[in-house]
């Protein structure tokens, strides 16, 4: 006859192996750091079981250790003649059925099951959890793409708004990626685009937003410009040749003010290259 198992099987105990082995698993999937998941994971708890049970304040502490897999809660109370606030406190005689010799004036710290919290209690948690992913990815997407403020990108357009024309782009930066919002103001006038197509936009700022970072891309910003000609200009690049100034009307004309220190240099004339190649390239 087969033994009966001591645990049944839909038991609410939490499992400290597989509580870490979640915490390695969305780390790995989604790029977070682990202090930082432990940190959101352990507030969920706390914040789940401070709003079934009122009045235990910062009494209630958390004891998560990754080196034994276990995850253990703890309410101290103070230990009292007569009990006012039993979230706080305890009597003598309770204390020293924990703690043999307890007395009065300490505080004793009684371990809470996980199988206590409420259904309400393991929702919060659940959504301190998620809220903590969302904010820690686009922590990672906002400090990746802050690095790339008043540089040349290449997105490729998602959407085209047929009500007023403008563009949806799927930009990446390294190993993360967001979508950013191409006004009609920001266009070059005459261009058309297509969904698909890969297209080179100036970052001009990334802003903190409720529903996570937003680019401002353009194309019509005259730093487009400068970073294209440091491209296609190696004078330029390695500081040779220094850009002064660029005035821009996009899509009709566009002028620089270039200098050069080295006497050797034509500005000008690296700018155009030979028979105009590099200017004819931007």
């Amino acid at each position: 006859m087969a033994k009966r198992t001591t645990k049944p099987a839909n038991s609410n105990e939490l499992d400290g192996k597989e509580f870490f082995a979640a915490i390695a698993q969305i780390e790995q999937e989604k790029g977070i750091k682990p202090g930082y998941m432990m940190e959101k994971i352990t507030q969920a708890l706390l914040s789940a079981y401070r709003r079934d049970h009122e009045g235990v304040g910062d009494n209630l502490v958390i004891d998560a250790d990754p080196d034994t897999c276990t995850v253990r809660l703890f309410l101290k109370k103070d230990i009292v003649e007569e009990v006012d606030n039993p979230a706080t406190e305890i009597s003598l005689e309770e204390a020293r059925l924990v703690l043999p010799q307890a007395q009065l004036g300490d505080v004793v710290r009684m371990e809470i099951k996980p199988k206590n919290f409420g259904r309400v209690a393991a929702q919060t948690a659940r959504q301190v959890i998620v809220q903590g992913i969302r904010e820690a990815e686009q922590g990672m997407i906002y400090d990746e793409f802050c690095n790339k403020e008043h540089e040349l990108l290449t997105g490729i357009v998602t959407r085209i708004d047929p009500r007023n024309g403008s563009v949806t782009l799927r930009i990446h930066s390294g190993s993360e990626f967001t979508d950013a919002y191409l006004g009609v103001n920001e266009q070059v006038r005459g261009e058309t685009y297509a969904e698909g197509q890969r297209l080179k936009v100036y970052m001009v700022e990334v802003r903190k937003a409720t529903k996570g970072p937003q680019v401002i891309i353009s194309r019509t910003h005259p730093g487009l410009v400068k970073r294209l000609f440091e491209m296609e200009v190696p004078e330029i690049y390695d500081g040779t040749v220094e850009i002064k100034s660029v005035a821009r009307e996009a899509g009709s004309r566009t002028k620089l003010a270039v200098w050069s220190a080295d006497p050797n240099v034509d500005p000008i004339g690296a700018c155009v290259g030979p028979k105009g190649q590099r200017v004819n390239t931007i």
